[in-house]
């Protein structure tokens, strides 16, 4: 009896020991998830084969954690090293254009209810991105670029501390070993890949790599960067992974995960990973080949002739151009077929809009399903179609998330067919003006012009080419299913090289939009570009087109409004009342003050993109809006109608008259 007693507390001590030891581990390792214990939420799902999809064809985000937490401190604070590896593959529905990416995250919760599924890679939105009290350490595999958030190209892989702005990032691909020449990866090709994460807790020393599925690791890892995560890690922190697919429909899968503390992670059995979806093919016996095959060629060659009949029939019908010098761009040619499919035979019931430059669809596309915008536009002349395609095609290789993104083209006849990303709700101005629609509040105002902002530095600066877009207006501000702004139309725009001089000599844009210059040398720049901006934040702001009728039928001209409210000290009053007490003073004050300055009639006094940005940003303060303003403020009736007349013609008039005032 006394020896079971004392057996029985030897036996509970030694168990729980053992228990203690094993829990403080944190070893696991999932080959295939069919076993696996794991916390999901949005899209994320385990597929019956064991595939893990954190996100499939939709416009969402997706999480997939160890639901345990992991000890990433030890009892005296030092941060615990850390191993972990596994094997993904993204498949986009168009195989051009990646949705974001996806993320292996360390996180404080599991709960990120509050990320946008547009961006930020389903872990921060807008207001919470940077903030220290996020506790989220992440490495990203990014498929698009994101000037705002400096990344390097549409193709990278980076280390992120509490923001998705990397702190070290670098293309996709690995080192070979032996000859460490780096070999790049496509990180949307569909086809799987594997990572690796190791963290040195004594040295604070990060490594990444990269490779094809299968093949041994590299010895020289793609990152590695000294980083201290003291301040990041607490006691406890969920580890998983996290993406979301914004514009661009994509499905992201995990086909195996093994993580180790305080060790290496074991390696995966490649031969237990489940496959990736693939088209199924029409595997047969032979013997029942053999009883179809015949059946299958009489039923051909009776057809045939009705088939060859048809196929002519068709032809007609869906007959479009195209000419050798068009084979070059490959995949940004759709058929004219799969449009016309798509927009149910261009039905006056899909037609989202129409204008100058021609009508709009909304198409789903048949073989993706993707819901896709398809523009008509008439371009009966011969002479300068190959320009025009070519530059609409390289308007098509621009990737911004604040972009409407063209997806490509179609040439039939007399028509040009212009193929863009679906925006669900619609322009911005229908939004400001139209009493159906809901009035946007202040903040959702600001996030768009800050959106408009990005894009234009884009498009001016960190695009490989400079872009004029010369029709920038809220019409042309779509918003997608968040409300995010995404700058479009680019019927207009046009190319050239950085440091070159544009030689455009056609005036053209939208009354009130135009700068002073453009009648004088018809030539349109970036600052050209920035008036028009400057002309757009005031119409956000303040709720009015920019010119309009008053009360009294006459036209009021929006710039000189404003103006004249700042010099009363009213400028806050110009603000639309209809977006409600929820704003803050600066902010619109702010926002005020840029589209003067911007509005500047001196191209040489208006800022650059780049600057409006970090104004926005509250990286540089707001300077004090130029003399010649206050000048203007006090005015003769007389001389303020010459400025009107100007916003209405665009006569050259007011350059010379600024020019004198200031002087």
């Amino acid at each position: 009896m006394k020896f079971s007693m004392f057996r029985t507390p030897l036996f509970l001590f030694f168990f729980l020991l053992l228990n203690l030891t094993s829990s403080t581990e944190d070893d696991f390792t999932f080959n295939g998830f069919n076993s696996a214990n794991l916390s999901l939420d949005g899209m994320a799902s385990v597929k019956s084969n064991g595939l893990l999809q954190i996100t499939n064809n939709t416009h969402m985000k997706g999480h997939a954690f160890h639901p345990i937490p992991l000890h990433f401190k030890s009892p005296n604070g030092k941060i615990n090293s850390f191993s972990t590896t596994f094997v993904f593959a993204i498949i986009p529905e168009v195989s051009y254009l990646g949705g974001n990416g996806i993320a292996f995250a360390i996180s404080k919760t599991t709960d990120l209810s509050s990320a946008l599924a547009s961006q930020y890679l389903g872990l921060f939105n807008t207001s919470n991105d940077g903030n220290s009290t996020n506790h989220i350490f992440a490495v990203e595999l990014d498929t698009i670029q994101n000037p705002e958030l400096r990344d390097i190209n549409d193709n990278h892989v980076g280390i992120d501390i509490n923001s998705l702005i990397s702190n070290k990032s670098d293309t996709a691909g690995y080192f070979e070993d032996g000859t460490g020449v780096f070999k790049n990866l496509s990180l949307i090709s569909s086809q799987p890949m594997q990572v690796w994460i190791d963290f040195d807790g004594e040295n604070m020393q990060l490594n990444v790599t990269l490779s094809p599925i299968k093949m041994p690791k590299p010895s020289r890892p793609l990152l590695s960067s000294a980083i201290d995560l003291s301040s990041l890690m607490l006691d406890s922190m969920y580890a998983g992974f996290s993406s979301s697919t914004g514009a661009f429909h994509t499905n992201h899968f995990l086909l195996g995960w093994s993580f180790k503390m305080n060790g290496v992670a074991k390696p995966l059995d490649y031969s237990k990973l489940p496959p990736l979806p693939v088209a199924k093919t029409k595997g047969k016996s032979s013997e029942l080949l053999a009883i179809t095959l015949p059946v299958a060629l009489t039923s051909f060659l009776l057809v045939m002739f009705a088939a060859i009949l048809l196929i002519v029939k068709m032809r007609k019908q869906y007959a479009e151009l195209l000419e050798d010098w068009e084979l070059e761009y490959g995949p940004h040619r759709f058929s004219y077929k799969d449009l016309f499919r798509a927009t149910k035979g261009f039905r006056e019931k899909e037609l989202l809009g129409a204008g100058g430059f021609g009508r709009v669809y909304k198409g789903v596309l048949p073989s993706t399903k993707l819901e896709v915008a398809v523009k008509k536009v008439s371009h009966e002349s011969r002479q300068g179609m190959k320009e025009f395609v070519a530059e609409i095609v390289s308007i098509g290789q621009l990737r911004h998330r604040n972009l409407v993104q063209l997806l490509g083209y179609c040439r039939r006849k007399g028509e040009l067919l212009l193929v863009y990303d679906f925006m669900p709700n619609g322009s911005l101005d229908k939004f400001l003006y139209n009493q159906v629609e809901p009035t946007l509040k202040w903040a959702q105002r600001f996030h768009i012009i800050k959106g408009v902002a990005s894009s234009l530095l884009y498009l001016h600066e960190d695009y490989d080419k400079v872009v004029i877009h010369r029709d920038i207006k809220a019409s042309n501000v779509l918003l997608d299913r968040e409300f995010n702004g995404r700058l479009g139309d680019f019927g207009l725009a046009r190319l050239y090289d950085h440091g070159t001089d544009p030689q455009t000599t056609h005036v053209v844009g939208t009354t009130g939009y135009l700068a002073p210059e453009l009648s004088r040398t018809g030539r349109a720049t970036t600052a050209t570009d920035v008036f028009a901006f400057g002309t757009f934040l005031l119409e956000v702001v303040c709720g009015r087109r920019p010119v309009e009728p008053n009360k009294q039928g006459e036209e009021l001209i929006l710039i000189g409004w404003v103006l004249a409210k700042w010099q009363r000290g009213q400028l806050i009053e110009t603000r639309d009342a209809r977006f409600g007490d929820e704003y803050c003073d600066y902010e619109v004050e702010l926002v005020l003050k840029l589209g003067l300055l911007c509005s500047n009639p001196m191209a040489e006094g208006r800022p650059s993109m780049r600057q409006i940005v970090q104004f926005l940003e509250g990286e540089l303060p707001m300077p004090e809006l130029p003399a010649r303003y206050l000048s203007f403020c006090t005015l003769s009736a007389s001389q303020i109608e010459r400025f009107d007349s100007y916003v209405k013609s665009s006569s050259s008039l007011v350059a010379s008259f600024f020019f004198t005032l200031g002087r």
